[in-house]
């Protein structure tokens, strides 16, 4: 059982940054993909970023191209979202999420391409 932590999430004019964290409870990255998922006010989950268990591919959201960027680091087993030139549709609660994958460069992109969830922290962008 993988269990993931959120944190990092606040309140943020725009224009600024944040940088959100997801603590694993194992050491997960040898054996999934790691992602950030957004869910905004009256809207559907949606994928923001995400990075394969090598940490050889890397894929962003339309959305948050060239704002938006996702890291790991294997010794704290924990994956980063660095958030910038936020706005306020930026505004949701983002969820951590692991996905098993058998292959070393495979990043989901969908909500259902994702196994275990984190329980979510709210970024609020205010304009």
């Amino acid at each position: 059982q993988v269990q993931l932590v959120e944190s990092g999430g606040g309140l943020v004019q725009a224009g600024g940054s944040l940088r959100l964290s997801c603590a694993a409870s194992r050491r997960t990255f040898s054996n999934y993909a790691m992602g950030w998922l957004r869910q905004g006010p009256g809207k559907e989950r949606e994928f923001v970023a995400g990075i394969s268990w090598s940490g050889s591919s890397v894929n962003y959201g339309d959305s948050v191209k060239g704002r938006f960027t996702i890291s790991g680091d294997n010794a704290k087993n924990t994956v980063y979202l660095q958030m910038n030139s936020l706005k306020p549709e930026d505004t949701a609660v983002y969820y951590c999420a692991a996905a098993r994958s058998p292959s070393s460069y495979v990043v989901p992109t969908t909500t259902h391409g994702y196994d275990y969830w984190g329980q979510g922290t709210q970024v609020t962008v205010s304009s």
